[in-house]
């Protein structure tokens, strides 16, 4: 039986495990001889079954379980042990998320093979015994030659060297004219130079790397670098990785929304210091992450990037964590433990004591909402480098000069673009919809092509001939024939995606290369740099892609930048909709006259009077986020408030509902916390599972997760269903 986490009984013999499984908290396991210090990986038996946990702390309790009866460790591993700050990280995720512990700990083991005994192989080099010089044959001569210089090689390596046998090499072995080493397979990392030189700074820019450098070695200190797209923050906190890098063994991790886009940014590391940095997502094999992973917790890897998950890497040493475009929502973790790594990234660097840098264009509300209270450093860069000016932008009131039916470009957009490629510069097309069209319908009969598994319509992926639901990933091949009424050809599509938007750029524009940028197409860190490479190199004249297209990326010949749909975000009720439409629609502007030559922005709208669409046409970022989260602070909303989602889901849509009933019935009647709900989802099915919302709100003095757990403490689950907890939700669905 579990016990509770933190509590142990110091008698001899016994010792606490905390293992990766959804477990309540540490099992109790026998040890003989040393006993294993807090932190150690270890093997255990588990229902019959040898697993890998971690020992843990323990602060005394009456145990359940005499010694004697407790079952073995098999063995202590010889691998680094899990710092005491990753073990103290492990426990706060899981206390703030309401999550087991070990489903935390399972975050922090990186993979099964980086807690396997390293592939070795031997290296060979000239021995220190002498031998009879009658002895040596030509070939025996040839080798010891070749092998002169005091490298270490295979012995294949040295009879290719040689020009002899592999059986030559092999023979002086065992005479011991050559001796082996037992090394690692894994390669060491190349260690970046802080002292290599970087590109000129602007004035603006050096007094930020002076606030930034003014934070460093000064314990916890949060710190947001503003600037606007095109200012150069990358080279700012570039300058604070070097700083810190002159510290002996120290460690720096920076998190980038989605790692397998962001090749442009790792070249420029490798630019900067002369060596790339170390990765970590999830495109990477199981050799490389178990590279990665020890590298991190030897204390032998300096700096990694990577995506969230990076987060949970066993640092040894952490002395500075950066959050690149920290407002980005795929930061949030949707599944399994549910949390957002720019707050943990936050609470990681407090454990460490080491300061952070959260670096935007579009702060989150919540950095900005700590910045006006006091708690985080604000740096600002107004300005763009080298002299560019920020691109000018307007509307495109679709009311009044709306494209042809069954058309997606306005005649003005359509004349922008043709004097764009008229010049020979790039433009930029962003709709975020992937596929050819979002719905599918019969004309006879009007049925919807709908997900079998989730309450969502199917996509149409034209290039592939296939309906996709990007929810569950369910697909099936375009069918010939209507699935309701029978009628053959009967299907047509609805609204458009990126597909059906370059098909329409392909007609106008028919001797223009074009590309398009999705996650259906950028599938790999691999792929993803081969396509910004084409473009950078001038082999594409027509960007056309989806959310994915507006992270970061610097083409100097793209001044145009076209928004279709600028709307689309602003459709749903969501809280934080305005916030996110303007977020998305200013960095997927900043992609446009990023150097020399002007840029220009056309949007796309049905409602250029929206406040977000009035903001981001006037420039005025400033009192677009002011009246906002006024807004937001009359209605007690984050980041001036709190929220947690109690999400029900099953297979039985009944049972579901009468779960988030009891749950509601039951909850308790506390001052200052409001309860709203149950309701069906928005997203009513997915995955095959009918889901019904609960919603609390509350101040942030509220502790909401005592308030929930004494809520939940004696709330049973069977027949399938689930509740899941999610602390400061970001999605509705």
């Amino acid at each position: 039986m579990a016990r509770e986490l933190n509590f142990f009984d110091e008698q001899d013999g016994r010792v606490s495990v905390l293992l990766p499984f959804a477990l309540k908290g540490v099992l109790d396991y026998r040890f003989s001889g040393e006993r294993p210090e807090p932190g150690r990986f270890v093997r255990v038996p588990l229902a019959g079954r040898p697993v890998t946990g971690v020992v843990w702390e323990n602060q005394g309790e009456e145990n359940e379980v005499s010694s004697s009866k407790l079952k073995a460790i098999y063995e202590v591993l010889k691998v680094p042990s899990l710092t005491g700050e990753q073990r103290r990280f492990v426990e706060w995720v899981a206390n703030y998320t309401i999550s087991p512990p070990g489903n935390v700990l399972k975050m922090c083991m990186g993979s099964p093979e980086a807690l396997k005994p390293l592939p070795t192989r031997m290296l060979y080099s000239k021995g220190r015994r002498a031998m009879d010089p009658a002895r040596l044959t030509p070939a025996r001569l040839q080798v010891l030659e070749a092998i002169d210089d005091g490298k270490l090689r295979t012995i294949k390596e040295t009879a290719k060297k040689a020009g002899v046998s592999e059986a030559v090499v092999r023979g002086l072995i065992k005479l011991g004219l050559i001796e082996g080493v037992e090394q690692t397979r894994d390669r060491p990392y190349l260690a970046p130079d802080p002292n290599k030189k970087g590109p000129a700074l602007t004035e603006e820019q050096k007094k930020a790397v002076a606030d930034l450098k003014n934070v460093l070695g000064k314990g916890f200190q949060p710190l947001a670098l503003e600037g606007v797209t095109g200012s150069g923050k990358t080279e700012v906190y570039f300058e604070a990785i070097a700083e810190i890098l002159q510290q002996p063994d120290s460690q720096i991790l920076v998190l980038l929304p989605e790692i397998a886009l962001t090749n442009q940014w790792l070249d420029r590391f490798e630019n900067r210091f002369g060596a790339p940095p170390v990765e970590w997502h999830s495109d990477l094999g199981k050799a490389e992450r178990r590279r990665a992973w020890r590298a991190m917790a030897s204390g032998k890897a300096r700096l990694v990037v990577g995506a969230r998950s990076a987060l949970f890497l066993p640092f040894k040493k952490l002395k500075l964590v950066i959050v690149d475009e920290e407002h980005d929502s795929s930061f949030k973790q949707e599944e399994g433990v549910l949390y957002h790594a720019r707050d943990m990234a936050l609470v990681r660097a407090q454990i460490a004591e080491c300061p952070i840098i959260l670096s935007s264009a579009t702060l989150s509300y919540e950095t900005l909402a700590n910045i006006e209270r006091g708690r985080f450093g604000h740096v600002t860069l107004k300005h763009r480098y080298g002299g560019a000016s920020l691109p000018d932008l307007s509307a495109i009131d679709m009311r009044t000069r709306a494209a042809p039916s069954g058309h997606w470009l306005s005649p003005d957009l359509v004349e922008a673009l043709t004097a764009t490629l008229g010049r020979g510069e790039q433009a930029m097309l962003f709709l975020n919809r992937r596929g050819y069209a979002p719905l599918t319908l019969c004309r006879t009969c009007g049925e919807r092509m709908e997900c079998p598994n989730c309450t969502a319509w199917m996509v149409e992926h034209r290039l592939r001939r296939y309906l996709m639901c990007h929810h569950c990933g369910h697909s099936v091949p375009i069918p010939k024939f209507c699935p309701e009424c029978g009628h053959e050809d009967s299907l047509t599509v609805c609204g458009p995606g990126v597909e059906r938007l370059e098909e329409e750029v392909a007609n106008l524009f028919p001797s223009a290369k074009r590309l398009v940028m999705t996650s259906d197409t950028m599938t790999s860190p691999a792929r993803a740099a081969e396509m910004v490479a084409r473009i950078a190199a001038g082999e594409v004249d027509i960007i056309i892609g989806t959310q994915v297209i507006t992270k970061g990326y610097h083409f100097p010949k793209l001044t145009l930048v076209g928004v279709i749909d600028a709307d689309l975000g602003l459709k749903g009720g969501d809280l934080r909709a305005a916030e996110r439409t303007y977020q998305q629609l200013e960095q997927v502007a900043g992609r446009a006259g990023r150097e020399k030559l002007k840029g220009h922005v056309l949007v796309q709208t049905y409602m250029p009077d929206n406040p977000v669409m009035a903001a981001l046409l006037a420039g005025d970022k400033e009192a677009f986020i002011r009246e906002d989260m006024a807004e937001r602070k009359t209605f007690n909303m984050p980041p001036y408030g709190r929220l947690a989602s109690i999400l029900v889901t099953g297979p039985d849509l009944r049972k579901v509902e009468a779960l988030a009933r009891e749950l509601a019935r039951r909850f308790p009647k506390h001052q200052g916390v409001s309860l709203f709900g149950p309701a069906q989802a928005p997203l009513a099915r997915l995955h095959g599972r009918y889901r019904y919302r609960l919603l609390l709100k509350t101040g942030r003095k509220t502790h909401l997760q005592n308030l929930i757990r004494s809520w939940m403490k004696d709330v049973k689950t069977s027949g399938g269903l689930k509740v899941k907890v999610d602390i400061d939700p970001y999605s509705f669905l």
